[in-house]
């Protein structure tokens, strides 16, 4: 399983966060490497150096093998928990999504 990061410019220190954040996502996602192929995250800070509630967005987009991708967003205050918010909505996904291909 392959995991991809995407900044925009308003988003500093995104290698630590690569870092943090791939091995996050090995660790929550191991049982799916078998059947993902590639994760891909998105990192936004949509109000750019403005202020503002849930300002900061991640996106992850799974590319299972043999389905179609699926992606999944999240918003807040911080890029860490609008992460671990996405984390948790594509976790249920693949869940689901790999449960219903077992039963057909």
């Amino acid at each position: 399983m392959k995991i991809q990061f995407n900044t925009d410019k308003n988003i500093e220190g995104h290698e630590r966060l690569e870092t943090f954040f791939a091995g996050e996502l090995e660790k929550d996602l191991a049982r799916f490497e078998d059947k993902v192929t590639r994760i891909e995250v998105y990192l936004g800070d949509e109000n750019s150096d403005k202020g503002g509630a849930n300002d900061k967005r991640c996106l992850i987009e799974a590319r299972p093998a043999k389905l179609q991708p699926i992606a999944v967003s999240a918003h807040a205050d911080t890029i860490e928990k609008a992460f671990f918010l996405a984390m948790e909505k594509i976790k249920k996904t693949l869940t689901t999504a790999f449960e219903k291909q077992n039963t057909y």
